[in-house]
């Protein structure tokens, strides 16, 4: 399950990408590791139509029967659109994608801590190690609620990104999910405006040579042997 990830990348980018024509997000860092509850920048249609960039807080309203205490802090990832609480977001109107360069996994041996905070260390994974920019497959809706006590209830608009069974990077250090991932123009499109029958189609692994380790700890995880090449009939 995907919890932190890093955009190092312009504003003007997210735009090209996306044609988003509005941006309401303020000003984006040149590079910014996003955590749970914390405000990112989204791509979504409006209510009047419009694309636009939005500031939004990362963690879906959580399923009322598994919410723990009086503050709703949020579900990160959704595995399951099919499940009844997600479904009323599933609509164009509450679609979004996500812009990341990069995303973390805990490393899976229990050694890889950092010495000094005993946080355990994260392996990162991007499209290549100059780590271009993807996007995300995201809901996001309006909420009112608690999000954390010593802040009350307030208005908020949450976002989360769809996962989905990881590839053959990712099997050895997640193997239950990894995040579904847009790497063109085109399944952005897709995403923001497609139907539901049509736009869960891409909610499926990335590709097991689409993403590359560009940081990890001092562990050895044996990953699957890459096939061996084929030299080519024409």
């Amino acid at each position: 399950m995907c919890n932190l990830y890093n955009i190092t990348t312009s504003q003007e980018a997210i735009r090209q990408w996306t044609r988003a024509l509005r941006d309401i997000s303020g000003n984006l860092e040149p590079s910014i590791d996003i955590y749970p509850n914390q405000f990112a920048p989204v791509v979504r249609n409006a209510a009047d139509g419009s694309r636009e960039i939005a500031n939004l807080r990362w963690g879906m309203p959580t399923p009322p029967e598994r919410m723990r205490g009086n503050a709703d802090s949020g579900t990160t990832n959704v595995r399951n659109p099919q499940y009844a609480h997600w479904q009323p977001y599933l609509g164009v109107e509450n679609r979004c994608v996500v812009p990341v360069t990069s995303f973390a996994e805990p490393s899976p041996t229990p050694g890889d801590k950092d010495p000094e905070t005993g946080v355990q260390k994260n392996f990162w994974f991007a499209l290549g190690e100059e780590r271009p920019l993807f996007f995300f497959a995201g809901l996001w809706t309006p909420w009112h609620g608690v999000r954390k006590v010593k802040e009350g209830p307030g208005d908020h608009e949450l976002y989360g990104f769809l996962t989905t069974k990881p590839n053959a990077l990712i099997a050895p250090i997640h193997e239950k999910a990894m995040p579904v991932i847009l790497t063109t123009p085109e399944e952005t499109e897709l995403w923001l405006t497609a139907p539901w029958s049509e736009a869960k189609k891409l909610q499926r692994p990335a590709p097991d040579d689409a993403l590359v380790i560009v940081d990890k700890p001092a562990t050895q995880i044996k990953f699957p042997a890459a096939p061996p090449a084929q030299a080519s009939l024409f």
